[in-house]
């Protein structure tokens, strides 16, 4: 018999129908709906299918009329695509949403109820073989075990208030969980490093202006032209999420990212009368400015993992998705990795970035759908999705001595218990395109205090 979700509820399972033959009233409904086919479609982008098959088959070998269809999709189309196909009535049962789009898409999706009924097909005996069909309700994952089991950034992401009509109180349910979760890291070239006798990468952000600014790790020639650049940050547009980049040196920053009533607030002044959004704002934007000493990138240069790849800049900042790609593009370039630099106060600030399982409203098998994703989602069972896609853990459980000392996965997840996200609004590609738009004015010489609240404007216009 399988246990509750995480194996930490308390036993609460109800056998509504337990049956071991038709009996002279016909099937029962439990050996109806264990009989009954039925299809869970699953839509995700970045992964094929191989990723999940061993937690679809150990799923199958519990519900053997259950099956899957699998359909990846680029992530350029799938907002687009996942609108029109919910429009037209066919879309998915599972899909995934980023973390930050979870605000966006919470009309198209149908939270975890407190319980599932689900039918179960067992066999059981040696000598004489019968065939047991149960109809199992079952209690789901609260949100207090989420909050126990998964990192603190899951639990602020995914936990959202419910209603179920418009005159119903709010209540606090679960939109979906994520089977793993990347945080931002430094990459670095051990060549350009060691050439510049830089023995390790910088801790500290002091330590990297130190590093990147000229002669150390970037050239500067005339016209101000970059003959070789110490680190891709501080434009918009060719730093690959700069948004996130920003936000994180925000954070580490103090900045209040959203205020108490929910609304944005990075461009506010702290007790002290200082912004402490406009001074991350202002030592993003200085490697852009040709009159800082910290000059080192600009809106001409190659876009930054194409400049990393191709030894034209020292660092780049990226996440562990970023380890098989760069390794394809170049197998020669010597890639080191080290943690986010952090402002140097003692207290740890990091960028989380993932993706999460919900089940969509329109799904005609809801319950089977959220059985799935809770199945997905432990330990004992997640562990294969891990190992194939050489991710870091969700769920604290699975940060491990041997995780933590990984060669490749070793930063990325020494940084998960520190990691943080903020935007939870309903459109996070203006809220992107805001901080985009804010880093193009202020290198253009707009005042920076003035871009900072246009820019918080614009994404509370979100919210």
């Amino acid at each position: 018999m399988r246990t509750s979700p995480f194996r930490l509820l308390a036993a609460g399972t109800l056998a509504a129908l337990v049956l071991t033959g038709q009996g002279c009233g016909g099937p029962s409904a439990a050996q109806q709906q264990a009989a009954a086919p039925v299809t869970l479609t699953v839509w995700r982008v970045f992964e094929g299918e191989d990723t999940l098959r061993q937690i679809m088959s150990d799923y199958q070998l519990l519900h053997p009329n259950v099956s899957f269809q699998y359909r990846q999709l680029r992530v350029e189309e799938y907002r687009d695509e996942l609108l029109r196909a919910f429009a037209e009535g066919r879309g998915p049962d599972i899909f995934s949403v980023h973390n930050t789009w979870i605000g966006e898409h919470q009309p198209l999706m149908s939270p975890l109820p407190p319980s599932l009924t689900i039918p179960y097909t067992e066999t059981r005996g040696t000598i004489r073989r019968e065939t047991t069909h149960t109809l199992r309700t079952e209690s789901t994952i609260t949100p207090a075990q989420v909050r126990n089991q998964f990192l603190d950034v899951v639990a602020a992401d995914v936990i959202r208030p419910y209603q179920a009509t418009p005159d119903a109180a709010a209540v606090p349910r679960i939109w979906g969980l994520p089977l793993a979760v990347d945080t931002m890291a430094l990459f670095y070239n051990r060549d350009l490093l060691n050439a510049a006798n830089i023995p390790q990468p910088p801790a500290t952000w002091q330590q990297f202006q130190d590093a990147v600014s000229p002669p150390r790790l970037t050239t500067v020639g005339p016209d101000d032209l970059i003959v070789q650049s110490g680190a891709a940050i501080g434009t918009a547009r060719n730093v690959e999420r700069a948004f996130d980049l920003l936000s994180v040196i925000m954070m580490q920053n103090g900045t209040p990212m959203v205020a108490d009533n929910g609304r944005a607030a990075f461009a506010s002044a702290n007790e002290a009368r200082q912004v402490p959004g406009a001074q991350a704002l202002q030592f993003y934007t200085d490697f852009a400015n040709p009159t800082k000493i910290t000059y080192a990138w600009n809106d001409q240069q190659p876009p930054s993992f194409e400049a990393f790849v191709n030894g034209q800049t020292a660092f780049f900042f990226g996440y562990s998705y970023h380890i098989p790609l760069l390794r394809a593009r170049n197998p020669r370039l010597r890639i080191g990795i080290a943690p986010l630099p952090q402002i140097g106060d003692g207290r740890a600030v990091n960028y989380a970035n993932y993706w999460v399982e919900t089940v969509a409203r329109a799904s005609a098998n809801q319950h089977w759908a959220w059985d799935f994703i809770q199945f997905a989602a432990r330990p004992e069972n997640v562990t294969s999705y891990l190992t194939t896609t050489r991710k870091p853990p969700a769920l604290k459980s699975l940060i491990t001595p041997a995780l933590l000392e990984h060669e490749d996965l070793g930063v990325f997840t020494n940084q998960l218990l520190t990691s943080q996200s903020w935007y939870r609004g309903r459109n996070a590609s203006v809220a992107e395109r805001a901080f985009l738009d804010m880093i193009d004015a202020v290198n253009a010489g707009s005042p920076l205090e003035q871009e900072l609240g246009r820019a918080q404007t614009m994404v509370n216009q979100t919210l």
